[in-house]
């Protein structure tokens, strides 16, 4: 799945992978030299700080519709029912949860640690009307389902002018 052949294909396959999960402030940027030569800090030093801002993780959807649908899914694989806020207002979705990572009281060093736990959030204003009181949302298989039904706006309305 990942590229191997040069080391930036896969260091660009991370990259998006974060942009994906928590938004594009995650982002690294390049790390580039002044003109007066004062060395910019790339991030790449091996020592983490423990003041690094905790930022709430960006869900990844996908946005479509069908006929009478318009429907959102999200990946939320690990994420429980009783963790996840889904809610609905001015026509803009809002989807809020956490991702446990359970008991880490053992661990005394990480080597690779590429998951997100913690807080996530995910607004989006719903491209089309949809009728707020007719929404179905289910989990199944890590995949948050959210379906509106859409506002039919088949006929155009004559307004008169006086």
């Amino acid at each position: 799945m990942a590229r191997r052949n040069r080391d930036d294909d896969l260091l660009l396959e991370e990259d998006e992978l974060t942009a994906a999960f928590l938004g594009d402030e995650a982002m690294p940027q390049a790390a580039t030299q002044a003109d007066d030569d004062v060395p910019v800090d790339d991030g790449s030093s091996d020592e983490w700080s423990d003041e690094e801002a905790v930022l709430p993780g960006q869900l990844a959807v996908d946005v479509f519709e069908t006929k009478e649908k318009l429907v959102v899914k999200a990946r939320t694989a690990g994420v429980n029912k009783g963790d996840l806020d889904v809610s609905i207002a001015d026509n803009t979705l809002s989807i809020r949860g956490t991702l446990s990572a359970g008991n880490e009281d053992q661990v005394e060093n990480y080597f690779v640690q590429e998951c997100y736990w913690g807080e996530f959030s995910r607004s989006i204003a719903l491209p089309v009307p949809v009728k707020e009181e007719d929404i179905e949302a289910a989990l199944k298989d890590g995949v948050l389902t959210v379906s509106f039904t859409k506002v039919k706006q088949d006929t155009v309305k004559k307004i008169q002018v006086v």
